[in-house]
């Protein structure tokens, strides 16, 4: 499957967003079975509610993915 994409980027050139056609979407939505609805727990769902408040208000520092995953190889390369 070829997907025609239009790739968004900021002022430094970092990708931002993809742009690609409907139809496509639809078809990786089938393929991915993203049409169904997840439905949480009433705990997980105060577990969510809390969490995006703590952000919110401060409370947490956002950690990006890359830092993580650079964290998390650096572990597995010294074990």
């Amino acid at each position: 499957m070829k997907i025609h994409k239009k790739i968004v980027v900021d002022d430094t050139g970092a990708p931002q967003e993809v742009i690609i056609p409907w139809a496509e979407f639809q078809q990786i939505q089938e393929i991915l079975d993203l049409n169904e609805e997840i439905t949480l727990s009433p705990e997980w769902e105060a577990e969510l509610e809390q969490r995006l408040a703590d952000v919110d208000a401060g409370r947490v520092e956002l950690v990006r993915s890359e830092d993580v995953f650079e964290r998390v190889e650096s572990a597995l390369n010294k074990a």
